[in-house]
């Protein structure tokens, strides 16, 4: 059994600055290694985070969610399990996939992407974090629930809140009780708004939500605000970080960039490898509900397990040359990357795979799209150099480029 001294710990200052070394002394030495201030097991090898996140055997649980993430959204659908589970994925899913999400909301995003861009597009200069990526997700969800966009920076504030409630690994009382606050605001604003979609539905996804029926179950109010407070936060801060990644990674491996200008396609492949290389999220907690044997050890029954998204995605036995951001590796599959068969664990595996994983593709693949048409020869400001933050989600606080602005 490996213990804490031989690894960095992951509440350090270092370990913040660039968790990546630290990782690999975990997977090297410590594989299964007990985090005291976080009261959890950490395991961080590609083969063992597979198999809690793939876990058929009910040996792993999301009960750690109880705690994790009820205080800030109510029991939302990744605390169920079972029927209660599949029937509850099976009302929010077909909004999410195929034609719903073709045809009602690739429209959406595609407008919110160009207004954004249109603030910019002549200046020559913006931060694509604080003038783009942080505004772009939330706009479309709020745009898709059929919210008034002008309660965008209250969207915000709540959203960020929650993910620092989420990565509040030191248990920062502050924090927590700004998380707590934020679901009664986040309550009082959406559930008068759910009673009126009730009784006068649109053609939006709030108005979905609130007819969906399978096989005679249908969501409470209760139910849809849980849900929008989880897409607001899942469905923002992750794609905020994933566009911020994406153009940091190719901005730092010019060659690769002008590959994806030239050939769009090659945008998938781009945000495949961000995702393995730099995620969004770097760790998911699940809970053991038996005693369960993993490199390293055995994990005992009702413990919390902090499986590491980040090592897991950079594990040498699993890809050649890990480190390297590379979109043309062939040891990463694009056409399985957004699905629950996907090779990277950025979106976890298995029936929690994410919701929103097409979601968060349409967006991107649409959002790098129009960004690289307004500044077809984007490059970082002058003397700056990209620098993830974060511990929880991770990704550039800031990236300053500039470019010759398109007449147009």
């Amino acid at each position: 059994m490996s213990t804490a001294q031989q690894v960095p710990d992951i509440l350090s200052p270092e370990f913040a600055k660039d968790p990546y070394p630290a990782y690999r002394v975990m997977r090297e030495n410590a594989p299964l290694y007990w985090h005291e201030a976080t009261q959890s097991w950490i395991v961080s090898r590609y083969e063992d985070v597979e198999r809690v996140f793939k876990d058929k055997s009910s040996q792993f649980t999301t009960d750690n969610y109880d705690w994790q993430i009820e205080p800030v959204h109510g029991k939302t659908i990744l605390q169920l399990s079972g029927r209660e589970h599949s029937v509850r994925r099976a009302l929010v899913a077909p909004a999410f996939r195929g034609r719903e999400l073709q045809d009602k909301f690739l429209p959406v995003i595609e407008r919110n992407s160009r207004e954004l861009i249109d603030t910019f597009r002549h200046t020559g200069s913006v931060d694509l974090v604080a003038d783009y990526a942080t505004r772009f997700p939330v706009n479309v969800i709020a745009d898709m629930l059929g919210l008034d966009k002008s309660d965008h920076a209250r969207f915000h504030g709540w959203y960020t809140t929650v993910i620092a409630f989420l990565g509040n690994l030191s248990g920062d009382a502050e924090v927590a009780a700004a998380g707590e606050r934020t679901r009664v605001e986040f309550a009082e604003y959406m559930i008068p708004i759910i009673r009126e979609r009730r009784d006068n539905p649109g053609d939006d996804l709030l108005s979905a939500l609130c007819a969906a029926e399978v096989d005679g179950v249908r969501m409470s109010d209760e139910d849809i605000k849980a849900f929008c407070s989880l897409l607001l936060a899942a469905g923002g801060e992750t794609t905020d970080k994933a566009i911020a990644s994406i153009f940091a990674n190719l901005l730092m491996h010019p060659e690769q960039l002008e590959a994806v200008r030239q050939d769009r396609s090659l945008i998938a492949r781009a945000f495949a490898e961000t995702l393995r290389h730099t995620p969004p999220v770097h760790m998911i907690m699940r809970q053991s509900a038996t005693d369960v044997e993993v490199t390293g050890g055995t994990i005992p029954a009702g413990a919390t397990v902090t499986c590491l998204i980040g090592s897991a995605n950079r594990d040498e036995k699993r890809y050649s040359d890990p480190d390297r951001f590379d979109i043309f590796r062939d040891d990463l599959t694009t056409t399985t990357a957004f699905s629950a068969a996907a090779d990277h664990l950025a979106f976890a595996l298995g029936r929690h795979f994410c919701v929103g994983a097409l979601l968060a593709k349409a967006e991107v693949e649409i959002g790098v799209d129009q960004l690289l048409d307004a500044m077809p020869d984007v490059r970082l400001a002058k003397g700056f150099d990209p620098v993830e933050q974060g511990v929880f989600t991770r990704g550039p606080q800031s990236l300053p480029v500039e470019f010759t602005p398109v007449s147009g």
